[in-house]
């Protein structure tokens, strides 16, 4: 799985759509989070536009690989990549959070092709990973499991009952690979302040994981890992993700009230400018 210097480079401009499709998404619901979606961004574009074996056109495909989104409300950066790797009509966007629409405020299982679970209640997302990939061990199944999470979550004392449990298994969850988006803000500040997780890479290993650090905007940097992940047999694998939450908008970046709201339309203009025209480097098709 070898990142070529086109490869690299297509990945990175499907980020920014993708980013500029969450900013459109975002202002046309007036709701949401903003700061954890593009944030992510390059990670999800990695995982399903390079990493994942997975068919569009056939979502429930058995041999697929599993993606289990813990932490739901970035829900729309799991969107846009579906849209845009083909899961549904990238127009469909534009309906986030409306009466009716099958993109909720946070992933419902039943109601979109690409969906693996439901999330909303944070810390849940890990145990359930944990479950499908035991699931997929005992059919004797070579799939593999990525588990999104983020590291405001590991507040939760479900979360680490659920590290402490993969721990224990060893080898039969080294199908299981957990990313943390270690963005250090959540809704209330900065983690360190409200409820402080370092270290967080010596707390997993102690708990029997492998732990790779990241630069979780590097696309590059990422697929090395998941490919390093790949090679472990002996444990689970956690990735601590360090990402720029409102990555790509200047004044959303490292701004925790961001978390959860989104832009007005103003806001809006000014965010697909920067995006557009990577913050003044390129000329922009649309001035």
């Amino acid at each position: 799985m070898e990142l070529h210097e086109k490869k690299e480079q297509f990945l990175e401009e499907m980020a920014n759509k993708i980013r500029q499709d969450i900013i459109a998404m975002l202002v046309e619901a007036k709701s949401g989070h903003s700061a954890g979606p593009l944030g992510m961004a390059d990670i999800f574009t990695a995982l399903y536009f390079h990493i994942l074996n997975h068919d569009p056109k056939n979502p429930n495909w058995p041999e697929r690989d599993r993606v289990v989104l813990s932490n739901g409300h970035i829900c729309p950066v799991l969107y846009a990549t579906l849209a845009n790797a083909g899961y549904f009509p990238v127009e469909e966007l534009m309906t986030l959070r409306k009466l009716g629409t099958r993109l909720q405020g946070h992933p419902h299982r039943t109601a979109l092709p690409g969906l693996e679970t439901t999330s909303g209640p944070l810390g849940s997302g890990l145990s359930e990973a944990i479950g499908i990939a035991l699931a997929l061990r005992l059919d004797n199944k070579k799939n593999r499991v990525y588990c999104l999470t983020s590291d405001g979550e590991h507040d939760e004392g479900n979360t680490w009952e659920a590290v402490m449990f993969a721990g224990k298994q060893g080898s039969k969850l080294n199908n299981l690979t957990a990313i943390m988006d270690r963005n250090n803000i959540q809704i209330d500040g900065f983690t360190e302040n409200v409820m402080p997780l370092e270290s967080i890479r010596a707390k997993y290993e102690a708990f029997n994981w492998h732990v790779l650090e990241v630069n979780g905007n590097d696309i590059a940097e990422f697929v090395a890992a998941v490919n390093e992940a790949k090679a472990i047999y002996e444990k689970p694998t956690m990735i601590i993700a360090h990402t720029i939450p409102g990555k790509g908008v200047s004044f959303m970046e490292n701004d925790f009230t961001w978390h959860g709201k989104p832009p007005k339309p103003e806001e809006a203009k000014r965010a697909l400018h920067e995006l557009r025209t990577l913050e003044g480097r390129i000329k922009s098709e649309h001035e």
